[in-house]
C-alpha cells in the first residue's frame, strides 16, 4: 500500500502554510536588510568628518613641520599647528565613533527586527511542522503494516467528526466491530485523509 500526497485541504492548508512561512521569513530578511542599509546612511556625515579631520591634521602637521625649520622662532611656531593638528585629529576621531555608533545601531536594529518573526517560525510553526510529520510518518508506517488499518480504523472512529463517520456506514462502529473490510478501509482512508495522506493500491 503506497501513501501519496493528498489534494484535500488537509494537504493543501499545509503547502499554503508552508508558502506562508517561506515568504514571511524572505520578506522579514529583506526588510530587515533594508533597515540595516538605510541605518548605515547615518554614517555618511561620519566617514566625511574622519577624512576632512585626518586631511586637515595632516596638513596642519606637515605646515607644522615646516614651520619648525625657521631658525630662533620655529620652536614657537610649530605649537599652534600642533594643537590645531590634535583638534583636527579629535574631529577625525569623533567622526569614527560616529560610524561605529550608527554600525552598532544598524546591527541591533537589524536583530530585533528579526527577532519577531523568526520566534513565531522556530516556536509556532516549527513545532506544529514537526508534530504534523511525525504524525504522518507514524500513519504511514501504520498503512504499511499488515493489523495497521485496523488501528488508524480505531484512531479515525475516536477523532474524526461525525458526520464524516456517517457517510461511512449507518452503523459504523457496529461495521469496525464485525470487522467488515470495506468498512475498515474507508475508515483507515479518512484517517489519512485528515492528516493529507490517501492510500492507493
Amino acid at each position: 500500500m503506497k501513501i501519496y500526497a493528498d489534494r484535500f485541504p488537509t494537504a493543501l492548508r499545509q503547502l499554503l502554510t508552508d508558502l506562508l512561512v517561506v515568504v514571511w521569513v524572505y520578506a522579514a530578511i529583506r526588510f530587515a536588510l533594508w533597515l540595516h542599509d538605510l541605518v548605515e546612511k547615518l554614517a555618511v556625515p561620519g566617514q566625511k568628518l574622519e577624512g576632512a579631520g585626518g586631511g586637515l591634521a595632516d596638513n596642519l602637521a606637515d605646515a607644522g613641520g615646516k614651520v619648525g625649520r625657521v631658525p630662533l622662532v620655529g620652536d614657537e611656531l610649530t605649537g599652534p599647528f600642533t594643537k590645531a593638528a590634535e583638534a583636527a585629529r579629535a574631529v577625525a576621531e569623533a567622526g569614527r565613533d560616529q560610524q561605529e555608533l550608527v554600525g552598532q545601531l544598524a546591527l541591533a536594529l537589524t536583530v530585533a527586527v528579526l527577532v519577531f518573526p523568526f520566534g513565531l517560525v522556530l516556536f509556532g510553526w516549527l513545532p506544529l511542522r514537526v508534530r504534523w510529520m511525525r504524525r504522518a510518518g507514524a500513519a504511514k508506517a501504520l498503512a504499511a503494516a499488515p493489523a495497521g488499518r485496523d488501528l488508524l480504523a480505531l484512531r479515525a472512529l475516536a477523532g474524526q467528526p461525525l458526520a464524516k463517520l456517517n457517510r461511512i456506514a449507518p452503523d459504523v462502529a457496529e461495521a469496525w466491530r464485525r470487522g467488515d473490510g470495506e468498512t475498515v478501509d474507508a475508515l483507515a482512508a479518512l484517517e489519512l485523509r485528515g492528516l493529507g495522506l490517501r492510500t492507493g493500491r
